[in-house]
């Protein structure tokens, strides 16, 4: 079997809120808008994230996304009043992660490699 790319989805209570806030986070509107209730940002060829409005899902979701420079996007967050965990070790000291949470709970996870 051979996968050819990844869709993560995470689903939110109210899509237009979790827009708004989805927008802040990357720093940019969504790239499509297919549905009413679907947002999505195009990270990269083969990488997608999916807001959903799923109210009975929302808050129930981890995705996480690796990132160049860790302490460059959590500045870049927080100058945007988004909060994060202290980076932390982890994989053996590998790599740094901290912890991110949307307005309606889902966990977003950053991680940077240091190798």
């Amino acid at each position: 079997m051979t996968m050819r790319a990844v869709l993560a989805v995470v689903p939110v209570a109210e899509i237009d809120k979790a827009t708004q806030w989805y927008e802040r986070f990357f720093g940019r509107p969504a790239d499509t808008r297919p549905m009413d209730s679907l947002a999505e940002w195009h990270l990269s060829e083969l990488g997608v994230v999916q807001v959903f409005e799923d109210p009975n899902r929302a808050g129930r979701t981890t995705v996480n996304l690796t990132v160049d420079d860790l302490d460059a996007t959590l500045s870049t967050l927080s100058g945007q009043n988004i909060p994060a965990t202290d980076p932390q070790l982890v994989s053996g000291g590998r790599q740094r992660l901290a912890l991110i949470q949307d307005p309606d709970g889902n966990q977003l996870g950053l991680i940077q490699s240091l190798t």
